[in-house]
């Protein structure tokens, strides 16, 4: 226990701290405890005045998680007395890079283990460039999805190559999951105790992990129904799942999901193998049955050309770099036998999650969550294929069972409920603003609502047309535009309703709005960012300098989101 002062000062510090400043601390005394078995007393190593007062922090990011972060440790090192320099990727000159002496990176992966894009142009120059990087000392911090193959690999990548080029990595690389918080604060505790003894590299060891893991739920489907009319182009399906559990989500977050695959596929590849289905194997330290692991475990579909290039060195064959299936690659390329499959089934990858935003309010559909499904139809050699995880959500049948995950996603979210909001989601980019309005309407906000969706035809892709009519009937929506871009000659898309009504939408941005953006990145969001551009220059009076800052300055404030893909 504390002495009575100690005791005093403590829960005065504790209650003037901030949330962000109170895990940091968290992160911090962790970082101390797992020091040694004999930790000294907290006031003998705690960082009150760094040797080194100057230091860089560079952050790449997607979802603007690594910004946030980065933003965060940059503030609490000031705090410290130590000078930061904090700067994006995309901004940041690399060839100042050889110039830094302590460097500090937060970096996210995207896709197939690739660095975010701001962060691409600073990848490339340090593995395409032999720069002499000997006076630079550094840490990574990583942000990563543990569900999918390469959990990190950008991260990993960019500090394997810094000490190639000869920088001392003077904290361990810390990979953080989506619950990044406490093992990001963590990370940052042992950069200041090593800023602290003046970037000796004596820094404390990493704190041991503790056992996690995403919180799994499994659903029943309640609901699984087309959208769209029979004369359409599209199929979009609505599922609505109910968990026994409650299921801990808010407006703006996605469901994760790992889908199966193909009955029928998985027995044309046991039967070209000659494997037994029932023969148990081992994955990610549990047992499965092989047909077990190919139906539920294992991607066999679209295989990255790393594993294409392990088969065939299985395989003892020569086979061309590319993306290609696991039954074709059976069937061009077989195996001798049951026994050389299995080699095969052990270079597999796990299939990686589908995000899909929800489309439901834990206010207003409670104890359910809803997701709008896409089906995802496109042709190889004059043959239609399906994506893996649309075509298997829109088979479930009623009362069947599905497992998922919540995604969280920190930067899409609701403002206070008196603030006005402008959501633009043409397509399946309906589904957070579904899951906005019905929040809004169930707690009664009072800020105004303006949506702006778009599809192709007003009479079968209306997606929740009875929905958003009674929302603008009801006074719930305080204005709809709608763009169906072919019931007329020449197409009509969300940014020219946007165009149309410049004036109230300025009106609006001058008042406060937030602006979110939800849908396809390209090319929906990149024009619905140059018509906010023009709407600005124009009716702001500004110049189109001027008019970007303002952007800038919105996104930095938060009140110009997206969730693209």
């Amino acid at each position: 226990m504390l002495a009575e002062h100690r005791l005093k000062a403590f829960q005065d510090l504790v209650t003037q701290s901030s949330h962000e400043e109170l895990i940091w601390m968290n992160g911090f005394l962790a970082g101390l405890v797992s020091a040694s078995k004999n930790t000294p007393p907290v006031s003998a190593v705690a960082p009150a005045a760094p040797k080194v007062n100057k230091i860089s922090i560079l952050f790449g990011t997607e979802t603007g998680n690594s910004k946030k972060v980065a933003t965060e440790f940059a503030g609490q090192a000031k705090k410290n007395g130590v000078n930061v320099k904090l700067v994006s990727l995309d901004q940041y000159r690399v060839n100042d890079l050889p110039k830094e002496e302590y460097l500090f990176l937060v970096i996210s992966t995207q896709g197939d283990g690739e660095p975010p894009a701001t962060a691409k142009k600073f990848y490339d120059h340090i593995h395409q460039q032999q720069v002499n990087l000997d006076k630079v000392k550094f840490s990574v911090l990583a942000l990563g999805d543990t569900s999918y193959p390469l959990f990190c690999k950008a991260g990993e990548d960019v500090d394997t190559q810094l000490v190639k080029l000869g920088a001392k990595r003077i904290v361990p690389l810390q990979k953080c999951d989506t619950d990044y918080a406490e093992d990001a604060a963590a990370w940052f505790a042992q950069v200041m105790k090593s800023l602290s003894d003046g970037g000796s590299g004596s820094a404390l060891p990493a704190p041991a992990k503790k056992a996690k893991g995403k919180k799994n739920y499994t659903g029943t489907i309640l609901t699984n129904i087309n959208l769209n009319d029979r004369d359409s182009n599209k199929q979009t399906y609505h599922l609505e799942i109910a968990s026994e559990e409650e299921v801990a989500y808010e407006p703006g977050d996605s469901l994760g999901i790992i889908p199966h695959n193909k009955k029928e596929t998985v027995e044309n590849i046991i039967a070209l193998t000659g494997a037994d289905s029932e023969t148990a194997i081992e994955f990610r330290s549990e047992r499965y049955t092989i047909a077990e692991a190919l139906t539920k475990k294992l991607n066999i579909v679209h295989l990255p050309e790393r594993v294409v290039k392990q088969y065939a060195s299985i395989v003892q064959q020569e086979i061309p770099d590319t993306r290609i299936d696991l039954l074709d690659l059976l069937r061009i390329y077989p195996v001798k036998d049951a026994a050389q499959f299995e080699q095969v089934i052990n270079i597999l990858e796990p299939v990686a999650p589908r995000l899909y935003s929800i489309s439901s309010s834990p206010e207003a559909h409670s104890g359910e969550v809803h997701i709008t499904v896409a089906l995802d139809r496109f042709c190889i050699n004059n043959e239609t294929k399906f994506g893996l995880c649309s075509d298997y959500l829109s088979q479930l049948k009623i009362d069947s069972t599905i497992d998922f995950y919540i995604h969280k996603n920190s930067q899409f979210k609701l403002p206070a409920a008196d603030k006005d909001v402008i959501m633009i989601g043409p397509g399946t980019g309906i589904a957070p603003f579904r899951s906005f309005i019905a929040e809004r309407d169930a707690t009664g906000a009072t800020g105004r609502n303006w949506l702006f969706f778009g599809d192709q035809k007003f009479t079968s892709d209306f997606l929740y047309q009875t929905e958003i009519q009674n929302w603008a009937d009801t006074g719930v929506l305080s204005k709809v535009n709608l763009a169906f871009s072919r019931d007329q000659k020449s197409k009509i898309y969300v940014q020219h309703r946007m165009l149309e009504h410049s004036e109230e939408l300025w009106q609006w941005i001058e008042n406060g709005a937030y602006i979110y953006v939800c849908g396809a990145k390209y090319p929906m969001s990149n024009d619905v960012e140059n018509t906010l551009l023009q709407i600005i220059e124009r009716q702001g009076g500004r110049s189109i300098s001027d008019a970007i800052a303002f952007i800038e300055k919105m996104k930095e404030e938060g009140k110009y989101l997206l969730d693209v893909y």
